[in-house]
C-alpha cells in the first residue's frame, strides 16, 4: 500500500470529501428537472459538497459556491417559522406529520379534514406558508428571507428568473391552494400564499449555504459559524422528525433505513442531511433520479454515512471536550535524565514534539475536533503523541479519521505515536487492514507516554546534536558532578573510585537498604524503578554515561527510597560515603565543589519539576 500523498496542512475530512467528489463526478445517471423551464438550463456537471460541524468547521469541495434555487429544501425552514409563530398544536390542526410515500407534488389530504399529510409535500408546505405571520405579503416575504439568512449566515435573495418560471407554470400548486382554501386550511385568498411559496422556493443559495443551514439544525437552531439563533431550539426536534419520515418523499423510508439522517431534497439538485449534535451536510448536483432526488447527492450521503458511521440510530454518547490536555516536549520531558547540552537542545527543539491527551467518547464529531486542531499546528511539529488513556469509547468513524491523519502526517515526514491503546482493539484492527505491509512501520504504539516521549526526544537530539555512540564510555573528567575540579583535584579523587560492572537487568540498588556508595556511571544506562500497587513497576528516571546516582545518601544518609536496575551492561565508579566524608578533612575544596555541583543538580531538577507541573494547571 502506498497512499497518495496529500497536503499535510489540509484536513483528512477535506481529503475524504475531495476523494468522494472525484469518485462521483463521472456519474451520468439522472436527468435535470425540466417541469420548471428555467431549471432545465442547469449544467448537469455542477457538483458541490459541503460538510459543516456543529462547532463551526466548514469543509467544502467542488462547485460549492455555484448559485441555485433552494426549491423544496425551503420547506422544513418555513415549517419551523410556522411552529414559532403559532405553536405545535395550532400547526398540527392545519398540517399533519404522517408520511405519504407519494411524490412531492401529490395532492395528499386527509379525506375528512382536508389537512395535508405532512409539511414536506407541496400541499403541506403551502399550508405552512399560510401560517407565516405578517400584515402584508412583503412583510411575510421579508421575514422568510431574514430567517433563511440567519440559517445560512449571510443575506439571501430571490432568483427572479426562476420565480417567474415557477409562477408561469405553477397551475397545479394554485389548484392545491384553492383546495386548501375549500377546507379552510387557508384563510382568505390562496393566491398570495401560493405566491409566497413560489418565492421561498426561488431563494438563491449555494452548497455552502445548505451545509451551514443543515449544521444550524444540528446545533439546535444556532448557526455554528455566526453564533446567531435562527430558530428556537425547542422546535428543531419537530423539524427533524418530519424530515426523517417525510423529507425524501417516496424514498424517505429507504433513506432513513440506509443513511440514517434527517434530510430534505430539492428539484434543483440540492440535498441537506442533518446529524443532530454533530454536523450538517449540503450537496448540490442537478441530475435527479425518478423520485426527484439528486443522484450524486444520495450516493455521497450514503458514502459519508457509512464511512464515518453517522447513522442516527447507531450513536454512542458524545462529549465536546475530546482534548483533555496539550503540551510539547519542551514543557514536559521524559524520565530520562539529560545532560546540560541535551536539555538546552530540548528547550530549543522540544516544541516540535506535540502531545495530545484525549478523553471521552470518540466519534466523528469529537475526533474531527482533534484532527482539525492537529492540522492547524502541523507546520510546527515533527512528532505527535496521541494518548488514549482517558478515552472511554472509540467507534469506527474515529478510527478512520485517525488512520487518515496518520497517513497524512507520515507522508509529510512526521511521526505519529499512539499510547495506551491496548483497550482499543478496533483501532489496531482498522490500522492493520488499512496500512497492510506498512502497519509495523507506521503504527507506532507505546504502553505509556514516558517511553514515547523518550523516543521522540532521542530523534530530536540526534537531529540537533548528532548520533551518540550506544556504547559511549566516559572518564572522570566527563562526570557532571566533577565539573570545575582542577587536574590536581581529579588526580586526588581518582584513587578513591572503585570500578564495578553490572549485567543487564541486574539490581544495583535495592529499595530500603542502607546507603554505602555514590555511583558515577561510566558506561551504559540505568533506571530508577518504584513498585506500584498493581504489582507493576514505574520508571522514575534513566541515567546515562557521565551522570551520578545514589547521591541523596550523601545528604540525608536515609535508606534507599527506590530500586536502580541496569538497563544495559553498565560500568560504574563507586565512591564510598566514608571516603566522601574523609575528603572534608583531607581535601575540603573538593568536597565543597562536589556539594555545590550536587546542589546545582537538585536545583535543576526542582525547576524542571515546577515547569512540568505548570503544564497541568
Amino acid at each position: 500500500m502506498n497512499p497518495k500523498q496529500t497536503d499535510p496542512c489540509s484536513s483528512p475530512v477535506l481529503d475524504y470529501l475531495n476523494r468522494l467528489h472525484r469518485e462521483n463526478i463521472g456519474i451520468t445517471d439522472g436527468k435535470v428537472a425540466t417541469y420548471i423551464p428555467e431549471l432545465a438550463k442547469a449544467d448537469p456537471n455542477w457538483f458541490g459538497i459541503c460538510l459543516v460541524t456543529a462547532n463551526g468547521a466548514v469543509y467544502e469541495v467542488g462547485d460549492s459556491q455555484q448559485p441555485f434555487t433552494i426549491q423544496s429544501i425551503s420547506k422544513p425552514f418555513v415549517y419551523g417559522m410556522a411552529l414559532e409563530d403559532n405553536g405545535r398544536a395550532a400547526v398540527l390542526e392545519k398540517v399533519g406529520v404522517e408520511p405519504t410515500g407519494d411524490a412531492f407534488n401529490s395532492i395528499s389530504l386527509d379525506p375528512g379534514t382536508g389537512r395535508p399529510r405532512n409539511p414536506m409535500i407541496n400541499a403541506g408546505a403551502i399550508a405552512a406558508a399560510g401560517l407565516i405571520e405578517g400584515k402584508t405579503q412583503q412583510t411575510r416575504l421579508r421575514r422568510v428571507l431574514e430567517t433563511f439568512g440567519l440559517y445560512a449566515g449571510r443575506e439571501l435573495g430571490i432568483d427572479r428568473t426562476i420565480y417567474n418560471s415557477e409562477n408561469e407554470t405553477g397551475h397545479r400548486n394554485r389548484a392545491i391552494g384553492h383546495m386548501l382554501r375549500n377546507f379552510d386550511i387557508l384563510a382568505g385568498d390562496p393566491i398570495p400564499v401560493v405566491d409566497l411559496y413560489f418565492q421561498q422556493c426561488s431563494i438563491s443559495v449555494n452548497c455552502r449555504d445548505l451545509g451551514i443551514m443543515a449544521a444550524t439544525l444540528a446545533n439546535r437552531g444556532i448557526n455554528p459559524v455566526t453564533g446567531k439563533q435562527a430558530i428556537r431550539g425547542e422546535y428543531v426536534e419537530s423539524i427533524l422528525s418530519v424530515m426523517s419520515s417525510c423529507g425524501m418523499y417516496d424514498y424517505a423510508g429507504e433513506w432513513i433505513y440506509k443513511i440514517g439522517m434527517p434530510a430534505k431534497s430539492g428539484v434543483a439538485g440540492g440535498i441537506i442531511a442533518v446529524l443532530p449534535g454533530q454536523l450538517g451536510i449540503g450537496i448540490f448536483s442537478p441530475p435527479l433520479d425518478p423520485r426527484g432526488n439528486s443522484v450524486r447527492g444520495i450516493r455521497v450521503c450514503d458514502a459519508i454515512s457509512r464511512h464515518f458511521d453517522l447513522h442516527l440510530f447507531n450513536r454512542s454518547s458524545v462529549g465536546r471536550s475530546s482534548i483533555r490536555l496539550k503540551f510539547t516536549g519542551a514543557e514536559l520531558n521524559s524520565s530520562r535524565v539529560r545532560t546540560a547540552e541535551e536539555n538546552r537542545a530540548l528547550q530549543q527543539w522540544g516544541p516540535r514534539i506535540k502531545v495530545y491527551q484525549l478523553q471521552g467518547h470518540l466519534a466523528f464529531a469529537t475526533t474531527e475536533v482533534i484532527v482539525r486542531d492537529v492540522i492547524q499546528s502541523v507546520a510546527e511539529m515533527d512528532h505527535l503523541i496521541l494518548d488514549f488513556k482517558r478515552v472511554l469509547t472509540l467507534n469506527e468513524s474515529a478510527c478512520h479519521l485517525f488512520y487518515h491523519l496518520l497517513v497524512k502526517l507520515s507522508d509529510a515526514g512526521k511521526t505519529v505515536l499512539f499510547t495506551h491503546v491496548d483497550r482499543m482493539p478496533l483501532l489496531r484492527r482498522l490500522m492493520k487492514v488499512k496500512l497492510g505491509l506498512h502497519f509495523e512501520k507506521r503504527f507506532r504504539v507505546f504502553d505509556d507516554n514516558d517511553p514515547a516521549l523518550e523516543w521522540c526526544e532521542n530523534r530530536v537530539l540526534e537531529s540537533a546534536l548528532g548520533q551518540r555512540p550506544a556504547d559511549l564510555c566516559v572518564g572522570c573528567t566527563d562526570y557532571e558532578l566533577f565539573s570545575g575540579l582542577t587536574t590536581s583535584e581529579l588526580a586526588a579523587i581518582r584513587p578513591l573510585l572503585h570500578r564495578k560492572t553490572y549485567q543487564r537487568g541486574e539490581t544495583i540498588i535495592t529499595s530500603g537498604e542502607e546507603p554505602g556508595e555514590l555511583f558515577f556511571l561510566a558506561r551504559g544506562n540505568v533506571s530508577v524503578i518504584i513498585p506500584l500497587h498493581s504489582g507493576a513497576h514505574k520508571r522514575l528516571a534513566t541515567f546515562s554515561a557521565g551522570m551520578a546516582f545514589g547521591e541523596m545518601a550523601i545528604i540525608d544518609r536515609a535508606p534507599r527510597s527506590a530500586m536502580i536496575v541496569a538497563d544495559t551492561e553498565a560500568e560504574c565508579d563507586l565512591l564510598t560515603i566514608d571516603d566522601f566524608d574523609r575528603l572534608g578533612e583531607t581535601q575540603p575544596a573538593i568536597k565543597i565543589k562536589l556539594l555545590q555541583n550536587l546542589s546545582l543538580g537538585l536545583c535543576h531538577k526542582l525547576r524542571k519539576a515546577n515547569r512540568e507541573l505548570s503544564v497541568f494547571d
